[in-house]
């Protein structure tokens, strides 16, 4: 088999290994399943091993398919790096940039960056994955990927852009109608918006303080950020949320933080840029030099400049 058919066929071997599926791998790349099934059987016939155990309800790589698929995550990463330094040589940006993000801060924060970062680097293409699971960008071959708060030691090259707080914050609206709270425990009598409990990383069950034999209304639980920060701003509840998904709320006034005597402290955490590589290729450095200066000018952080750009 051919250096360029072997190339493609293990881009499309490591596909299906992830997705554990022809359908699904068919499906995003524009293919009939049975076309994929057979560049499968032709990578097996050129190797002379069973890549995969095949069944109705699975599929499973045996050894062999899991050696190989080792392997080929770096061989595939080797290759798009060394054709985007090889492309780039004229200091130009192309090519197809893989980037995963939490959904909030990606609706915010990146999102409404990525035209003008097209107006620099017409020749760049995006692939912009918003989930709330984590992400490994070694196994899942995406060269950056954002993550919320501090991060465990590992392998992976990490880059912290800004810095994230807590904020306790209510409307205008809420508080002339239900009264302002001037300390922690008055919360128990007020109704709070919370993120949904199956999914909380933080959230007001977390805080230590509140008298649990007499729970908070929880007028609204929701894994989403926006309809939290929606539902604070129109009047329903005090919500505990960070400082880059309320910035230009508390700006516009639409928000109001709340400086409660006697609340937990809420310490600041980071906001990553993570790369499998140690050296960044040209259009991540591109990326990255951009998100940073777009974020600098973010009107979304204003009213918390000092804390958000530390």
């Amino acid at each position: 088999m051919e250096s360029i058919r072997f190339a493609e066929s293990l881009s499309m071997f490591v596909d299906v290994a992830q997705d554990k599926s022809f359908s699904a791998v068919a499906r995003r790349r524009g293919l009939a399943a049975s076309s994929v099934a057979r560049q499968i059987d032709a990578l097996e016939d050129d190797l002379q091993v069973p890549l995969f155990t095949r069944s109705t309800r699975a599929l499973v790589m045996t050894e062999a398919g899991t050696l190989l698929y080792e392997r080929a995550l770096k061989i595939l990463h080797d290759m798009t790096d060394a054709r985007s330094e090889v492309v780039s040589l004229d200091g130009s940006v192309q090519g197809l940039l893989r980037v995963s993000c939490v959904p909030a801060f990606g609706r915010r924060h990146v999102t409404p960056h990525l035209a003008s970062l097209f107006d620099k680097h017409p020749a760049l293409r995006v692939e912009l994955e918003l989930t709330e699971r984590v992400v490994d960008p070694v196994l899942e071959r995406f060269d950056i990927v954002i993550r919320i708060g501090d991060q465990p030691d590992s392998s992976l090259v990490c880059q912290r852009i800004g810095s994230q707080r807590y904020i306790m914050g209510a409307s205008p609206a809420y508080l002339r109608r239900h009264g302002h709270p001037t300390r922690f425990e008055e919360l128990a009598h007020h109704r709070l918006i919370d993120r949904q409990h199956s999914t909380s990383a933080r959230g007001w069950r977390e805080l230590a303080g509140f008298d649990w034999s007499r729970p908070p209304q929880f007028a609204l639980e929701s894994n989403d950020c926006d309809a939290r920060r929606m539902c604070a701003s129109q009047g329903l509840g005090i919500a505990l949320m960070p400082n880059w998904a309320i910035g230009e709320d508390l700006a516009a006034g639409r928000i109001v933080e709340l400086d409660l005597e006697g609340a937990p402290r809420q310490e600041a955490s980071g906001i990553y840029l993570l790369r499998a590589g140690a050296r960044a290729s040209v259009k991540v450095r591109a990326f990255t030099q951009h998100l940073l200066d777009s974020i600098g000018r973010s009107a979304s952080w204003v009213s918390d400049a000092a804390v958000a750009l530390d």
